[in-house]
Formats: C-alpha cells, sequence, structure tokens
C-alpha cells in the first residue's frame, strides 16, 4: 500500500451538514486499522480556491460534493479519465507535487446497477440532465450502452450530453416530460429529491422503463421512484452509487489508484454499507 503523505480527509460541499461520507470512511479506515481522521467542511465554490491553499502536509485528500466538483476539477493538476470526460472532480489526492482528480461518481453508478444484477445495456434512460447526468452517461457507456435518451424540462441543458455521447460513440437524444417513451434496459434519475414531477410524467417513465436507479438516497421515494412504485417496478435509491462510489474513494486515498483493490475489499465495502444503512 501507499505510504500517505497525510492522515487528515475531509469532505467538502455546500451544504454538508447531511453528509453520510464520514461515518463511511470512518468505518472504512476503522476496517483497515488505519489512525486517519475525516471530517466535513462547509465549503462554498467561491471560497474552495481559499480553503485549498490552506491545507499542509498532514492533508491526504478530499471528497467533493455539490457544488464543488467543477472547481476541483480546474484545481487537480492531473485528472483521470473519467474525470475527463465529465468536466467533473469529487476526489483530490493530495500529493507534494499537485492534486490529482479522480471522478468516482461514475464506477459508483456502474457498481450500483452490476449490484441489482445489470452488467450489460443497451438503452437507457436518463431523468434530468444535471451534474450527475454526465456520469450517469459515462457510466452506462462502461456498460455497453449506445442509445440514451435524457428526459428534461430544458433542452438546451441536454446539448453538452449529446456532445459527451458523440465522443463516446453513443446516440444521446433528448426529450421532454411530455413525450412517449420507448422501453429501456434501465433508467437512471439524477433529478434532486425535492423536483416536482408530475404522476403522469412518473408513470410514464416507469412504463418500459426498466430497473431504475434514482440517485437521490435521502429524500425517499422521490415523485420519479413514485412512479415506478405504482407500477410495481424494480426501483433504487442512490444509497448503492453513494456506498461504490466512496470505495473507490478510499482505495484512491488508500493506495493512490482507483484501479487497486484494497485488501479484504468485501469486508471493508460491508463496515461501510453497515455505517450508514438504517438510516
Amino acid at each position: 500500500m501507499l505510504t500517505p503523505q497525510g492522515s487528515r480527509l475531509a469532505v467538502w460541499g455546500d451544504p454538508i451538514e447531511h453528509s453520510r461520507s464520514p461515518r463511511m470512511h470512518g468505518a472504512a479506515y476503522d476496517t483497515l486499522g488505519l489512525e486517519w481522521s475525516y471530517g466535513r467542511r462547509q465549503v462554498d465554490a467561491a471560497g474552495f480556491e481559499g480553503a485549498l491553499a490552506e491545507l499542509d502536509e498532514t492533508w491526504r485528500g478530499l471528497s467533493l460534493t455539490y457544488p464543488l466538483k467543477s472547481a476541483a476539477f480546474a484545481a487537480a493538476t492531473t485528472r483521470d479519465d473519467r474525470a475527463e470526460a465529465t468536466g467533473a472532480v469529487n476526489t483530490l489526492l493530495l500529493e507534494p507535487d499537485g492534486a490529482r482528480g479522480f471522478n468516482t461518481d461514475v464506477g459508483g453508478i456502474a457498481a450500483a446497477l452490476r449490484e441489482e444484477g445489470i452488467h450489460t445495456v443497451d438503452r437507457a434512460r436518463i431523468v434530468g440532465a444535471g451534474a450527475t447526468a454526465s456520469s450517469a452517461v459515462v457510466a452506462l457507456g462502461e456498460l455497453g450502452a449506445r442509445r440514451i435518451e435524457v428526459v428534461a424540462r430544458r433542452p438546451e441543458a441536454i446539448a453538452p450530453l449529446i456532445t459527451l455521447g458523440e465522443s463516446l460513440g453513443i446516440a444521446v437524444t433528448a426529450a421532454s416530460f411530455a413525450a412517449s417513451f420507448d422501453p429501456v434496459d434501465v433508467s437512471i434519475a439524477t433529478l434532486p429529491g425535492e423536483a416536482a414531477v408530475t404522476d403522469a410524467a412518473a408513470d410514464a417513465l416507469a412504463a418500459g422503463g426498466g430497473l431504475l436507479l434514482d440517485v437521490v438516497y435521502g429524500h425517499w421515494p422521490t415523485a420519479v421512484a413514485a412512479g415506478w412504485k405504482r407500477a410495481g417496478a424494480p426501483a433504487v435509491s442512490g444509497l448503492g452509487m453513494l456506498l461504490h462510489q466512496a470505495l473507490l474513494q478510499v482505495r484512491i486515498f488508500v493506495t493512490g489508484e482507483v484501479g487497486t483493490a484494497l485488501d479484504d475489499e468485501p469486508h471493508v465495502l460491508d463496515a461501510m454499507r453497515r455505517a450508514v444503512v438504517g438510516d
């Protein structure tokens, strides 16, 4: 394992008091026998650069959530392929020669779908065109998707996802909530938990929508997930995505690489899951 430059870690964002990351990461490092600290700090986009400059050699890394993923992307001196594709960094590994940036949301989405038995995808649908939608496009592409429909209220918001799809060899098309929908293998909802979606729209999305992975985990069921519930169709919250993206962050902080598995990784993941399940 990599010898750490420091032993201090934290999650930054605004708001941040709701974050479950300290509990998940704390459980992981306890299981690994590492005496590392992992805290949280409220940092907004305007204050990010200054806060980052304050960190000394006792710091090992940061997890970044809304609204800091673009700022973290800009701050990283090197980035992994997933971060480059999405323009978003949610993990910074702080090293003497600069910060290395990673996007673990992509891997978290893909792993959460695999955990639900989705190993290959042809047609998929994404509901919402916000920041997480880019990670969803890349994750679906890694599972083999070649056709992705994005449903959003503002057509202009879908344009960057169409461009991203073109770079990955994926046909991304736009649709509105008023459209009729063709069947797909899987749906990913990336809307905020409080987003208003009519029952009629949610029901139309659920009909032939395959498994729903809704990235929201604290506000459940969402209006979109309620449509799947009424249809008796399978739907899962974003807790699986949260766990698996955090596991990849732990890999980065401990080994220095997102692709290097931890010692006894299933045991570590189980400890992280127990730290948050039941809330």
